[in-house]
């Protein structure tokens, strides 16, 4: 029994995406993946009135349970792809063996992933213990006002936010949701703004020339 068979079509394709993975850092392309990607899964948490507010609530405790945010995306999405590849391989010889004939590809890939998450979560666990960490690197909300944004996506306008780039004081980037303070003002994409105020999920800017930047 060999990782080519058909039935274990799944598995092979984990593999080919894990190599991907390796392919695409190495070339320098990691940032699909982390850094300037679209994915991003921190979660944060904002403190008003002493009070730790969750944006993430459930949902956050269960990408906990599974690992994510106790490891970079990358180490456990490598960490996901090889465990879920060794289960789903592991689990088609059992069945061969047991049954005399392996299970349906799709039932088989079903089957491992439902296994793999649980068991990601407690890998996840130790290997976040090994690796290096940044005490200071978490960062709530409110410090990234008086911070540069790039607006990334679209164009902001009064009611109609857009999609912003902005880099924490480590370096770290955040996307938040930006719309102008001045209401008769457009913040075109591309455009490099001054983050100014925050009013629950979505920062106000000012453009560089506005004459509130004058102002203490």
């Amino acid at each position: 029994m060999t990782l080519l068979e058909p039935y274990n079509l799944p598995f092979a394709v984990a593999i080919a995406l894990l190599a991907f993975v390796a392919i695409a850092q190495i070339l320098g392309a990691g940032d699909m993946f982390g850094g300037d990607a679209e994915i991003d899964i921190d979660i944060d948490a904002d403190v008003d009135g002493g009070e730790v507010v969750s944006g993430a609530g459930f949902l956050g405790g269960l990408l906990s349970l599974i690992g994510l945010g106790r490891v970079p995306f990358l180490v456990w999405l490598t960490m996901f792809l090889v465990l879920f590849a060794a289960i789903g391989v592991s689990g088609q010889a059992l069945a061969l063996s047991l049954l005399g004939s392996p299970l349906h590809t799709g039932l088989a890939g079903v089957l491992a992933g439902i296994g793999t998450l649980p068991v990601a979560g407690l890998v996840a666990r130790p290997i976040g213990a090994l690796l290096p960490k940044d005490e200071t690197s978490a960062v709530g909300l409110d410090s990234l006002v008086r911070r540069d944004a790039e607006i990334y996506t679209g164009t902001a306008r009064k009611g109609s936010p857009a999609r912003s780039k902005v880099l924490d004081i480590h370096g770290h980037p955040h996307f938040v949701m930006v719309e102008p303070h001045d209401p008769d003002v457009e913040l075109r994409e591309g455009e490099t703004v001054l983050l100014v105020r925050r009013e629950g999920g979505i920062f106000f800017a000012v453009q560089y020339e506005n004459r509130l930047l004058g102002l203490d």
